[in-house]
């Protein structure tokens, strides 16, 4: 575990806790590391989870699928970030996405209920613990608000160019990478990929945009 201290310092979740009592923290949590391979499972859609991760190495997607097999992307989750918070602390009987890793990837996980719960030697660490899940959840769910605002926009080309900004305001430049590949955007903007690639060479073609792969720069 103190391979990975350094990044657990930047975790929202530990926010406010000093690295002397980040140990004794982990264990008072029963955290729990866990390697996977490049697209293992981690929660499948259907089941019941009471723990959340965070990812120390890697980077993990989460996805919803229909009954015909129709993906959507909800999130891709890199290091240092919290993945499946909500549905542990929902306490949900099925779970309605399912999350696997895009990369090999290290994960710690923690029982929802360890966070709440004040443990035997009553340390002093919970209260800033459940404050800090408070703000990951609220911010989260900002973010998820304008996700939403981008795949409801009516044509590819209006999913499309709400997206770029929105990530070229995140980069704080015109010039940014994307965390998809050509299908996983597609994907995650609930579009038809070949549609897609049509609007983004038109647009490239206007000149409102250049791109290489997955970088991108707004004219």
């Amino acid at each position: 575990m103190e391979k990975y201290l350094n990044i657990l310092k930047s975790v929202a979740l530990f926010k406010g806790i000093n690295q002397g009592d980040l140990q004794s923290l982990l264990a008072c949590l029963s955290a729990k590391l866990v390697n996977y391979d490049k697209g293992q499972i981690i929660f499948m859609s259907g089941e019941s989870i009471k723990s959340f991760g965070i990812v120390l190495a890697g980077q993990v997607q989460v996805v919803q699928e229909d009954y015909y097999g129709n993906k959507n992307i909800i999130a891709n989750i890199g290091t240092g970030n919290l993945f499946g918070e909500s549905f542990a602390f929902a306490n949900i009987k099925t779970l309605p996405v399912s999350v696997f890793t895009t990369t090999a990837s290290v994960l710690l996980f923690i029982d929802s209920h360890r966070i709440v719960a004040p443990c035997s030697k009553a340390c002093a660490f919970h209260s800033r613990l459940i404050y800090n899940m408070l703000n990951i959840v609220a911010l989260k769910y900002i973010s998820l608000t304008q996700n939403i605002e981008i795949i409801t926009k009516r044509s590819t080309r209006e999913k499309l160019l709400a997206y770029l900004s929105a990530e070229a305001h995140k980069a704080q430049s015109t010039r940014f990478s994307i965390p998809f590949n050509r299908q996983e955007l597609a994907d995650y903007l609930a579009v038809d990929r070949s549609a897609m690639s049509a609007v983004l060479s038109q647009l490239r073609d206007e000149g409102v945009l250049k791109f290489n792969k997955n970088q991108f720069e707004l004219c």
